[in-house]
């Protein structure tokens, strides 16, 4: 297959930890073309979804990772597949592109995870759609709210609705305190939504990143253990990951959620569990692959090409 990435800047990638890198070299380990491009790099002329892509051949060192043949315009249609990993922020950008990509799927993509699929899931929001598995939640950019919310609960997260890596997450204790300075500085003033949970104290035993891959889950998970007195897990953030076996709550969260997910069109779904809590449903570029399969043995990026494979083989 002709298989193009659409991801951020390849220079910036860390191949150790990468699961866009790993995607990219399974793909060439069993012969199919791999390209890559940028969201830069996508233009709509004369109805027809055209992007600079550049062939990658592997080099098989860590660093010197790759040769990137000249950039040509090619029509997205043309691909066989088009797999979508540039990082958030999900701004407007971001929508735009997934505009390009739905045109470029009427056009004889198949692109995933599924453009107006991940425009629909935002990731900090979707949690909403399960309840039953999630901590005490509130959405609003209302500071009364929020403070009833606080008063509640006495131990609260608090965080923006767009972002990543841990960025802009506040952890308020009992006592309140900067609890009105964190609102202010999060809802801008009563002008941005913002979420509120009530604290998890497993968190202290990790953020547990589920794949769930098909509507399959990955029978391990890679738990995100806070360091240095930080109330945040992410690897992004100087968290540890130590890969462990889904736990019996972990398994009924992703076989629930999994073929819900996929059905949607969402091949490759991020489950953020802490304790026995559902906390985010990542759709636009989970990560983990290289750290499960390192420490766990398992084959995540095989397993996604794999559904890849089979998604494209339906699709014809």
């Amino acid at each position: 297959m002709k298989i193009a990435f659409l991801a951020d800047p390849l220079s910036t990638f860390k191949t150790y930890k990468d699961s866009t890198y790993a995607m990219m070299v399974e793909a060439a380990k069993r012969g199919h073309t791999v390209y890559a491009f940028e969201q830069k790099d996508m233009a709509l002329d004369g109805g027809v979804v055209y992007a600079e892509v550049a062939e990658i051949t592997m080099t098989g060192d860590a660093d010197d990772w790759y040769r990137a043949a000249p950039q040509q315009e090619v029509k997205l249609g043309e691909f066989d597949a088009i797999v979508q990993r540039k990082d958030p922020p999900f701004d407007m950008e971001y929508v735009y592109g997934t505009y390009l990509l739905e045109l470029a799927e009427r056009q004889g993509a198949n692109v995933f995870n599924k453009p107006s699929a991940i425009r629909d899931h935002n990731e900090k929001l979707s949690i909403a759609q399960f309840s039953e598995f999630t901590s005490p939640t509130l959405v609003t950019s209302d500071e009364a709210r929020i403070r009833a919310f606080h008063a509640l609960h006495q131990e609260v997260i608090l965080k923006p609705l767009d972002g990543m890596g841990g960025a802009g997450v506040f952890r308020v204790t009992a006592d309140g305190m900067n609890l009105g300075s964190i609102i202010e500085t999060l809802t801008d003033n009563g002008r941005q939504t913002i979420m509120a949970q009530r604290y998890i104290p497993d968190i202290v035993k990790g953020d547990k990143r589920i794949l769930v891959i098909g509507g399959k889950p990955v029978p391990f998970s890679l738990a995100r253990i806070p360091q240095n007195g930080e109330v945040r897990g992410n690897l992004a953030a100087g968290g540890i990951g130590v890969a462990q076996p889904l736990t019996e709550r972990d398994l009924e969260i992703a076989t629930t959620l999994g073929p819900i997910l996929a059905a949607r069109g969402l091949l490759l779904v991020g489950l953020d569990v802490i304790g026995d809590f559902l906390t985010e449903v990542n759709v636009t570029s989970p990560t983990c692959f290289q750290e499960i399969t390192q420490q766990a043995g398992f084959p995540v990026a095989a397993m996604f090409i794999d559904a890849v494979e089979a998604a494209v083989a339906q699709g014809r």
